[in-house]
């Protein structure tokens, strides 16, 4: 799943309209809940040396929250990493290539949104 992918991805199946929250990098693209406008993805491109590759090339990325008790089952070191410029603890990267399923980066997106959404207290029985 390309970047171009992942946006159209996104905005469609959340129904949201991705923001620019950076004037001075519009390349910057977040997608916030209606509701409680936080964060559940943010796109943007990165030096692979950011991430820890000795690749000298940019690389489209997306951060997303993932539970802390469940994220290093996705650290990779290929293409899923632990955040850029984000909580390492609660955020990962994800590279928007070919390094990732396309299920899995759906998947983690779903997982983001939920972990992110308003919490809604269960009703008494």
């Amino acid at each position: 799943m390309n970047r171009s992918e992942f946006l159209t991805y996104a905005e469609e199946t959340f129904s949201v309209t991705p923001d620019h929250p950076f004037a001075d990098d519009t390349s910057i693209t977040v997608f916030r809940h209606g509701e409680n406008r936080k964060w559940f993805a943010v796109v943007m491109t990165v030096h692979a040396s950011r991430l820890g590759l000795s690749e000298d090339e940019y690389l489209d990325i997306v951060n997303v929250k993932c539970d802390p008790d469940i994220k290093y089952s996705f650290l990779d070191g290929v293409g899923i990493f632990p955040a850029y410029h984000m909580s390492k603890r609660h955020w990962i990267t994800i590279v928007l290539d070919s390094r990732v399923d396309e299920e899995k980066i759906k998947w983690l997106l779903e997982v983001s949104y939920d972990l992110t959404g308003i919490k809604r207290k269960n009703a008494a029985i």
